[in-house]
């Protein structure tokens, strides 16, 4: 993403609706490239227009958590991308990260496969030729815009891929990687299954925080993606049990 996008979106992220003209003064642009800025951004999900206005979108959509820390999320997935082959077919869950994740790879690997079970990922990567999206059926939930539940159980039963790259809400050392949401957690645990290996990607500040419903054991996560802000106490432990954990400069 354009570095004055990333500025913009910080700037309507903290105002919750600012005008172009703001926009334009505070960007030292013009009006009429901060409104082909918007027009980008929009079309992106990551902000909503009025007359005049950017205007943060709602703050249970997937793309609100997307325009915050762009930058250090789109380093995360970049270095999780590199571990993913031309060719590979892939699972990857919903989360800003794992969005990110599944842009990169439709755009710069050849013959991806994705394996999903968000219809914002499906739509979020849909004009890439090179990606092939394969989007698990279930019961919608809307303010994540995944799919859950029973149908979504039976449906991930018919795949085996080497990797499923996750995004998690908590970290504790007792209980493990933690979720917010029981459906979302329990869709995640099912594609797992059908998964070799399980990958997290998530910015550091999750490692202070915890969920309220277990997602995995400590030692059943193969490889941590995540900003260079891990508590070192917390990388310590997870690397003794054999967690490969994985750092980029954070913003």
């Amino acid at each position: 993403m354009h570095t004055r996008h990333t500025q913009l979106l910080d700037f309507v992220n903290s105002e919750n609706r600012i005008s172009v003209a703001l926009l334009s003064q505070k960007l030292q642009v013009s009006e009429v490239t901060i409104r082909k800025d918007l027009d980008i951004l929009e079309k992106k999900g990551l902000l909503r227009r009025e007359h005049g206005f950017a205007v943060m979108i709602a703050s249970d959509d997937i793309a609100h958590h997307l325009s915050f820390n762009y930058d250090t999320k789109k380093r995360i997935a970049q270095k999780a991308a590199a571990n993913v082959k031309n060719g590979e077919t892939v699972m990857i869950e919903s989360g800003s990260c794992c969005a990110l994740l599944a842009e990169e790879l439709a755009t710069k690997r050849r013959d991806i496969t994705i394996i999903t079970n968000s219809a914002f990922i499906a739509a979020f990567i849909r004009k890439s030729p090179a990606a092939r999206i394969v989007l698990l059926g279930g019961d919608y939930q809307n303010e994540s815009q995944v799919m859950v539940g029973p149908m979504l159980k039976k449906c991930v039963q018919d795949f085996f891929v080497d990797k499923v790259f996750i995004g998690t809400d908590g970290f504790t050392e007792k209980h493990g990687f933690t979720g917010n949401n029981l459906l979302r957690t329990e869709a995640i645990r099912a594609m797992a299954e059908s998964a070799n290996k399980i990958i997290i990607l998530t910015e550091s500040i999750k490692f202070s925080q915890q969920g309220v419903v277990t997602q995995f054991k400590a030692e059943e996560i193969a490889a941590i993606f995540t900003d260079d802000h891990i508590p070192e106490e917390k990388k310590q432990f997870l690397q003794k049990l054999n967690t490969k954990i994985y750092t980029v400069p954070c913003e």
